[in-house]
Parts: structure tokens; C-alpha cells; sequence
């Protein structure tokens, strides 16, 4: 048999009779057998008709699995998720292989290796677009991740971000000209080069020097075939040697911070660097020379290489380059399709203003990160005297030394901001360390701590307008867009734009950036002027604040000293000039007690405690009047602070127990204009609750998170409360709940309810607030329904409620209607269901509720023991409309994407009508003997006969016996065609998942 160049042969053993065994598990595969059967066996995906490999090493199964669904990742299935994702394949996987297939033997190609180390071939055009295609955002603003997108090189492709690290943020912009890609295609071939271990880019900054090398390295977290390590390490202007060697062993996982001595760190270094063998080290931003050995680089060892970048050829060649590469600035043609691409081709100009425009181009010097940040903020600019205007400033900006021209080119961008609030949003990006991706949630919340915006009279229409600014400081390219795996939204600040921002406020002595220097100690007193505004020590490893400390600095207004984990103690004399402190931030820090004197910062409009795990005491709040944000979360507080009932202006609290099991009652109504109240504890079993009154009572609430003890204290919250007031956010905890970890599960507004003893006669409804988009109900033996009205419902989750007989009143389950035409939008917006251990309970939804669930993704009913119908058929009082009638109604649930119904030993019928599930993923049925009958339509081919969902990926069935002898499907050959997508489970492959 003639085979196709693909490395997952080599993971199996080809035998005498012609046949083939797994080289991991043993497994024979029959002659003939194709590399796709083999691919499926490793990847560990079932449903595709071939057994499972139990012993596959983790690394290859990704591959395997990320070769046949074109590089998309493995999305994990949380079973008590509100947001279960699901991968879905864009070609066959034939189609894939064969499109792999078909690339062998191609002339202009040159040797790589594979990862089982056999010669594959790679076409350097591919690979630079390849490259670049892997690096542009997806489409929806998000940054690629490792497997998204297209395939790259003809090896295989890992899920990197799990096993070697995640990808750096990268710009949207497609990188142009030809020099970058004859740079990029010579690193990839030094890379490949065993004789070459030390590599230098230089050139000038701003001229994408670390954007290239951020392409190559997120390139390379796909390449374990290249190298089985990948650390990117920035270096920045403050070198030293022992900074340098704290960066590099984070990366490679090695703890050096009880060795002082330098020279045993490097010997530390070198031994851990030399055990991990075949690995690249990227060193960006280098400004200075030092030797390797002393930081303890080994680069003589065969198969590991050290990149870096730098502006200077001087130190690629006294570190050792063997190859250098010297980054250009584009030539004019190149730097005007840039200029454009980021201006939008959409932009019709007169003659006269796109001849200005060329000049302007040309005024950037062929400088990308320039050219970017122009352009940028001459988006949507059609008028001749705003071009020309620009054009003038540019001019008289421009210096001859080429470093201060990328300054000058930032600079007019900033300038051109025209908005005081934007300005100082972009400055205080800068405060953070570099290279730090900052979440637009932190940063915003900082920005209302200083007053940035203001007017705001709501923390919503506060974020609204951060978000805004945001938005604004990206378009114009000033900040990177970055979004996180889990939508997370953030930005990122380019290191020259850093640089810029910080030499703007250190003018006239207004700020102190030092955040992520490594220093040991506070900055001397000399460096403290009375001029400073900010100062920001973020992330150093400063362990003291001694008396000898104590700046004058009347007019500091924020100091930033968090995620110095070693800082155990500040002296009360250090707040004692610093008496206009206005944000101050200790959070992460080690410290067991706050200063007194900090009761003295009577301007203090933010104070930040967040994480100090040893904090156990904070001195009285009484004069702080001025304060709008406390936040005391994760610390260890052994009582509540004195005088919180003083604090009238507080918009934000946030605190974990304190020490206290009820919060004390007198201080909420006090607190009247608070916007964001949240109690936090980390044992759920010994929570601090609080009075529902007290709770009701503040008017201009947006965000509650808290704990009820009882149901009356939660009804007494819903009574009192301003019914016309709408939470934008709210987890509600009612009752007990035992060792289950349940906050993280459920964002939005939530309820959840635990051991509580209901009266069952009452009206259930009246429970939850209308907007309730959550209802998790655990442990509730007195419920016999759950809801009669909920709109807005999306998850319904409820375990181990023992008397719970339906989810719905049962009078619903007796009209052929419902009750009214005001709960037509009942379940509307519901998106999982999940039912749990409920052992009464009979039937879920009546047959008229279904055409409302048009949203519904999943279904997951699970070890309740009296369940008959999942979906019931609705009768009226004399039961005339029963099953057959129905059985000729259709329905379609458009977005259902699983359906798991496990050990319902009396079920007897999941739908009587007939349904139309076109997206559906995943079925699992387990233990339903009684189950006769399947509803599900499927789709019908040409000819007529069905076929399965595009969407199916896999069928889980226990026991073998039912599937092939019991159950039917509402088509008489639905079962064949379902077969090669049915796994049989054994009766210990299966997981049952409560909460």
C-alpha cells in the first residue's frame, strides 16, 4: 500500500499478515486500514465507529485530534456549565488528509523535521502565509489562539495553549513588505539549522522587530517537531543580571527567590535550561551586553537556541550572533499599501488631499508602528484643511535623530487625542508593568477610582463610557485589542507607546513608573518630588516600608503598590505627607496589619485590599468619608472594620466574611448610594449572611452579590426592594450548601437555593425577582414545582429536590393552552436544562410549553427515578388529547445541541410529537430500558431517505441490548443510518454530574 506522508504512521506497527498494530495500546487495525481510522483511534474522540486508545501519550492525542478537525481546539463540556461549547467540523476528514496528502512531493520545498523524526517537506511561501494567516483575528476581534484557523506546515498541531504556553497578542494588521518576509523566511531556516544556536534581529525601534519575532514564536508553540520548549523573556531598558534571571526562570518554571548569590543562580539556571534539552530562548528589547554564562544561558547544548532583538548590531555581535538580521523600515510603496490598509480602502479622497496624504505617509519614515498609529488616528478624516494641518505639525515635530522621530510620531497621535479623558486613559495604561495585558474590567474600574470620567451618575453608564474610550484608544492604535479564551475583553500597550506615555508624565516630575522593575526596596527619598501624581511599584519585590521611609508628596494622588507578594510591613509614618492620597492599592501583598495612619488619608476616594491573605486587622474607616470603593476580598480580617457606617459616599464594598457569621445590621442603611454590594466567602458552608430588609433598602444598587440564611430573609430582600429597580448583575445565595464549589459555575443574574424547607401551598412564583436568567436549586425537598413565569430564564439546574413532581405547576399539564396569553414567553429564553436526582419527579415540560423553547441547547436529565415523560402530553380535564393525537404534531428545537438522559429507569416516553433537532451534537442515553421510542426527525436526502444532522458528532448508548432490540427511531431506517456515530458505553464509561 502506497502511503501518504503522514507522521501519524509512525504510530503504528505494520505486522506480517498486513495488518497493523497501535504502537501505544496494541490495537490491530485490518490491512488497508486508512490514516483517518487511525487518526480517530488516537485523538480520543468516540463516535466514529473505531475503538479508543487508553494509552496514547496526551501530546499526540491533541495532534491527532486538532489533524482531523482542521485545527480547531478541544473545547471542554462542563456538565454543570451554563455555557457548554462544542467544536464543529468544517470538512471531512478525508478531505483534510487528502489535501495533506496531495502536498508531497512538490518541487521548491525544503527538509524539516516531524516529530517522529522522519524528513516532511515545507514550501516557504506556504509557510509565510500560513503564518500570517494563523496571526490575523478571526474575524469576530478576536486574537487567533494555537488551533484556530487554518492548518499549519504539514506536521502535526498541538494544543498549545495547554501544553507549552499561550500565544502573544498580535496585531490585526497584516504585516507587508517583501523584506519582512525574505527575515522571516531566513530565521525559519536558522531555526531548522542545528549549527546555529544564537540568533540577533536589530534595528531601530518601531521598526517591527518584536512583532515579527511574536509571529515566529506563536508559530513555533504549534512546532514541538522544532523545539520542545518555547520562552519568550522580555529584557526592556532597566536590565540587570538578576532581573534578567528571575524573568527567565518563571518561564521555565524554576524557583530561584531563595538564592541571592548570582553566580549559583546562573549554575541553577544552566542546570535546569541543560535537563530540559531541545528548547529556544527569546530574549526581546535587549539594551545592553552581558555575558551569557553569568546569567546562565547554556547555548552550546545541540538542539536549544537564543534569539533576541535589539536596536543595536554592537550587541548581536558581542553576545555571540552567529546570524544576524537587520529589520528596515519599509520602502515608500510598502509603508503607503500599510498606510492605506489602516486608514480603510473605503475612503474616497480628492486629488489634492491623497497627494497630502502620500506626504504624510512618507513623514513616518517607513516606520510600521508610526505608519499604524497615524494612519490610525486619521480615520474617517476627509477634509483637505484637517490633512494639510497635519501635515504642517508632522514637519515641525520631526528630529533628525531617528529614535526621537518614533517619539514625535507617537506623541502627535496622542496629542491628537483632542479629549482630556482619553489622554489620561492611555497615560494610565502605562502605570501598569510592560508587556502586561490589562482587563478592560481592572482598568476601567480604575479609571472611575480617579475621577477620569466624569459625570457618570451609574457604575454602568460609567463602564459604558470606559469601554467607549477604550474602543476609541484601539481604533485610533494607540492600545492592542486582546480577547481571552473565555471572552474576557482586554488591552494591551505597545512598549514604545509605554515609553511614550511614561516620558509624558514624568514631565515637569508629575510620576514614578517602576512597575515591574524587580527592585527590592522603596525608591530613595530624593526620587520622591512634590510634584508626583502617580507613582506605580506594581509587581516588585519590595518586603518592607521601615520609618526611614517618608515621602513628602502633597500631591499624590494615586499609589499603586500591588503583587509585591513580599511586602509584610509599612510603617505608620510612610502616609504621613501623603495626605491628598487619593487611590491606594495594596492588594496581593503579604501585609498582616494596616498603618493607623492610613485613618488619616481623609481624600482617599479607593482603598484596595484585594488578596492579602495575612491581613487580619485594618484601623478605623470613620474619617474617611470621601471613600466610594473598599474592597477587602480574600483577605483574612478577624472582624469588621470600625466605623463603616460612616462612610456615606461608598458606591463600591466587596469583603469576604471578616470574621463575622451576619453582617451587622444597622450598616447597609447608611450606606445609601452604594452601586456594587458583594459578600464573598470561599467555604459556602459558612457564609456571612444578611438581612433581606437591610438589603432591599439600597435604592441604587446595580450589582448584589450576598447570602440569605432563609427563605424569609430573601422574601423580606424581594418586598422591600424598589420593584422598579433593575440589577444589572446578581448572584443570590438562599439557604446551605455543603462542600460544592458553586460560584464559579454562574455569571449574571442568578439564584441559587439550598436546603430550604418551602411551604409548598405558596405561591413559588413570588420567589424570584422577573429577570432571574438562573435558577439553581439544590437539596429542596419541599418544592413540588418550580416556576409558573421567567421570561428571561436561560438555566434551569435543580438536584436532589426529592418532592419536585414537575418543573411547572401541574395545572399546566390539564390544557391543551396556556393558562394565559401573558405566559406565552414562559421558558423563551431558556438554554440548558438540567435535572438531577429528583426522585419524584414525573414529567418536566407539558406539550403546549414546547414551541417556546426555540432556544433550548441541552437537555440533561439524570437519575430520577419516577420519571415517565420528559416532555408530557397535554390533556384537558377529561383527558381527551392524549398521545396518538399528538404524535402527528412537529415541532422543531432549532438549537438543541445535547440530549443526555441517564438511568431514568421508568421512562417511558421522552416526546410524543414528533421533533426536528437539526443541531444536534451529542445524544447519550444510558439505562432507560422502558424508552421505546426516539421522536427525533431526521433530515431526509434527495432520495428520500434520512440522514443524520451535519451537527452529530457522537451517540452514547448503554445498555448494547436496548439499542438493538428495543428502541425505535420516528424513521424506520434512522437506526442504520445512525450507526457508525454509536459508541456502547460500559456500565462504569459513563458520568452522572450533579451541581
Amino acid at each position: 500500500m502506497v502511503r501518504s506522508n503522514d507522521p501519524f504512521w509512525n504510530d503504528v506497527e505494520d505486522m506480517k499478515d498486513g495488518s497493523m498494530k497501535c504502537k501505544f495500546c496494541g490495537h490491530l487495525f485490518a490491512n488497508y486500514t486508512s490514516i483517518s481510522r487511525v487518526k480517530w483511534h488516537l485523538s480520543g474522540e468516540r463516535g466514529h465507529g473505531v475503538s479508543i486508545c487508553g494509552q496514547v501519550p496526551r501530546e499526540v492525542q491533541e495532534a491527532a485530534f486538532l489533524a482531523m478537525h482542521g485545527g480547531s481546539k478541544r473545547h471542554k463540556i462542563l456538565a454543570s456549565s451554563s455555557n457548554a461549547n462544542d467544536y464543529a467540523m468544517s470538512a471531512s476528514p478525508e478531505e483534510r488528509n487528502n489535501k495533506v496528502d496531495s502536498l508531497a512531493g512538490d518541487p521548491g520545498r525544503i527538509q524539516a523535521l516531524d516529530i517522529m523524526g522522519q524528513a516532511i517537506e515545507i514550501n516557504w511561501d506556504e509557510l509565510h502565509n500560513l503564518l500570517m494567516e494563523d496571526d490575523l483575528e478571526n474575524g469576530t476581534g478576536e486574537v487567533a489562539q494555537p488551533g484556530a484557523g487554518s492548518s499549519s506546515f504539514r506536521g502535526v498541531k498541538y494544543n498549545t495553549s495547554e501544553t507549552r504556553g499561550d500565544p502573544l497578542p498580535t496585531s490585526s494588521t497584516k504585516l507587508v513588505g517583501r523584506a519582512f518576509e525574505e527575515n522571516t523566511n531566513m530565521i525559519w531556516s536558522w531555526l531548522m539549522n542545528d549549527d546555529v544556536s544564537i540568533i540577533g534581529i536589530y534595528g531601530m525601534g518601531g521598526v517591527g522587530k518584536t512583532t515579527m519575532l511574536q509571529h515566529i514564536y506563536n508559530e513555533l508553540l504549534r512546532r514541538p517537531d522544532i523545539s520542545y520548549h518555547v520562552y519568550w523573556v522580555t529584557v526592556s531598558r532597566d536590565f540587570n543580571i538578576n532581573k534578567l534571571q528571575n524573568n527567565i526562570s518563571r518561564r521555565i518554571g524554576l524557583n530561584l527567590s531563595n538564592e541571592e548569590d548570582e553566580l549559583h543562580r546562573a549554575m541553577e539556571l544552566s542546570k535546569e535550561l541543560t535537563k530540559k534539552k531541545k528548547w529556544i530562548l527569546i530574549l526581546d528589547d535587549l539594551w545592553d551586553f552581558f555575558e551569557l554564562h553569568r546569567v546562565g544561558i547554556p547555548v552550546s547544548l545541540k538542539g536549544c537556541k537564543l534569539i533576541m532583538t535589539t536596536r543595536s548590531e554592537r550587541i548581536c555581535q558581542r553576545i555571540g550572533s552567529q546570524h544576524k538580521i537587520k529589520v528596515k523600515p519599509l520602502s515608500k510603496r510598502e509603508a503607503w499599501t500599510l498606510f492605506m490598509e489602516k486608514l480603510g480602502h473605503d475612503i474616497a479622497f480628492s486629488p489634492e488631499v491623497q497627494r497630502i496624504a502620500i506626504d504624510v505617509a512618507r513623514e513616518c519614515a517607513g516606520l510600521p508602528l508610526g505608519i499604524i498609529t497615524i494612519a490610525g488616528s486619521l480615520s474617517g478624516v476627509d477634509d483637505l484643511h484637517e490633512w494639510r494641518n497635519t501635515l504642517k505639525k508632522l514637519k515641525e515635530s520631526r528630529l533628525k535623530d531617528m529614535e526621537d522621530e518614533v517619539y514625535q510620531l507617537l506623541r502627535f497621535s496622542y496629542d491628537r487625542l483632542d479629549d482630556f479623558a482619553l489622554q489620561q486613559c492611555l497615560l494610565y495604561c502605562a502605570l501598569f508593568p510592560e508587556n502586561r495585558v490589562i482587563t478592560r474590567e481592572e482598568l476601567i474600574g480604575y479609571l472611575i477610582d480617579e475621577g477620569i470620567m466624569k459625570g457618570a451618575r451609574s457604575r454602568q453608564s460609567a463602564y459604558d463610557e470606559g469601554h467607549t474610550m477604550l474602543n476609541k484608544l484601539e481604533n485610533v492604535c494607540l492600545l492592542e485589542r486582546f480577547i481571552y479564551d473565555n471572552g474576557v475583553r482586554a488591552v494591551k500597550m505597545h512598549d514604545l507607546i509605554r515609553d511614550m506615555a511614561i516620558q509624558i508624565q514624568q514631565e515637569n516630575s508629575q510620576g514614578m513608573v517602576k512597575a515591574g522593575a524587580q527592585i527590592r526596596e522603596l525608591p530613595a527619598a530624593e526620587e520622591w518630588t512634590e510634584n508626583f501624581t502617580r507613582v506605580s511599584l506594581i509587581e516588585n519585590q519590595i518586603e518592607e516600608i521601615p520609618s526611614s521611609h517618608s515621602p513628602r508628596c502633597p500631591n499624590l494622588s494615586t499609589l499603586l503598590l500591588c503583587l509585591n507578594q513580599g511586602l509584610r510591613f509599612i510603617a505608620d509614618s510612610f502616609f504621613k505627607h501623603l495626605l491628598g492620597l487619593k487611590v491606594l492599592d495594596l492588594s496581593y501583598t503579604f501585609i498582616e496589619k494596616l498603618p493607623d495612619s492610613v485613618s488619616d488619608l481623609i481624600s482617599l476616594t479607593a482603598l484596595l485590599l484585594i488578596g492579602c491573605e495575612n491581613l487580619r486587622d485594618v484601623p478605623s474607616l470613620k474619617n474617611l468619608r470621601a471613600l466610594r470603593r473598599l474592597d477587602l476580598c480574600l483577605t483574612a480580617l478577624e472582624k469588621m472594620p470600625q466605623g463603616m457606617e460612616c462612610l456615606s459616599n461608598l458606591r463600591y464594598l466587596r469583603l469576604h466574611a471578616c470574621g463575622e457569621k451576619e453582617f451587622p445590621s444597622g450598616i447597609l442603611p447608611k450606606l445609601s448610594h452604594l452601586q456594587v454590594f458583594a459578600l464573598e466567602e470561599e467555604i459556602p458552608s459558612a457564609p456571612i449572611t444578611v438581612k433581606g430588609k437591610e438589603v432591599g433598602c439600597l435604592r441604587k444598587l446595580e450589582t448584589l452579590e450576598c447570602h440569605f440564611e432563609g427563605y424569609s430573609d430573601f422574601m423580606e430582600y424581594l418586598k422591600s426592594r424598589d420593584e422598579t429597580q433593575s440589577l444589572s448583575t446578581y448572584q443570590i445565595f438562599v439557604g446551605q450548601f455543603e462542600e460544592y464549589e458553586i460560584k464559579s459555575y454562574y455569571k449574571g443574574k442568578t439564584v441559587w437555593l439550598g436546603n430550604l424547607g418551602i411551604n409548598k401551598d405558596g405561591d413559588f412564583q413570588v420567589m424570584f425577582p422577573n429577570d432571574i436568567q438562573q435558577l439553581i436549586i439544590f437539596d429542596c425537598d419541599d418544592v413540588s414545582s418550580l416556576i409558573n413565569y421567567a421570561i428571561d430564564l436561560e438555566v434551569m439546574d435543580n438536584s436532589y429536590c426529592n418532592n419536585m413532581e414537575s418543573l411547572v405547576s401541574s395545572s399546566w399539564f390539564c390544557a391543551a393552552t396556556l393558562p394565559s396569553p401573558s405566559y406565552k414567553g414562559i421558558f423563551s429564553y431558556l438554554k440548558k436544562l438540567h435535572c438531577y436526582g429528583c426522585r419524584r419527579t414525573k414529567k418536566l415540560f407539558p406539550l403546549v410549553l414546547l414551541p417556546n423553547l426555540v432556544n433550548l441547547e441541552c437537555i440533561r436529565v439524570e437519575e430520577c427515578e419516577e420519571m415517565e415523560e420528559i416532555i408530557a402530553t397535554s390533556s384537558n380535564e377529561e383527558g381527551d388529547m392524549g398521545e396518538e393525537s399528538s404524535s402527528n404534531i412537529e415541532f422543531k428545537l432549532p438549537k438543541l445541541r445535547i440530549l443526555k438522559l441517564y438511568e431514568l429507569p421508568e421512562l417511558k416516553s421522552f416526546c410524543s410529537a414528533k421533533l426536528i433537532c437539526d443541531s444536534l451534537q451529542q445524544i447519550g442515553i444510558v439505562k432507560c430500558q422502558k424508552l421505546k421510542r426516539i421522536p427525533i426527525y431526521l433530515p431526509l436526502l434527495e432520495n428520500g431517505q434520512p440522514s443524520p444532522p451535519l451537527s452529530l458528532k457522537e451517540i452514547e448508548i448503554y445498555p448494547k441490548e436496548w439499542w438493538e432490540s428495543v428502541v425505535e427511531w420516528e424513521q424506520p431506517k434512522a437506526k442504520d443510518v445512525l450507526r457508525p456515530f454509536v459508541e456502547f458505553l460500559g456500565p462504569d464509561e459513563y458520568e452522572l454530574s450533579p451541581i
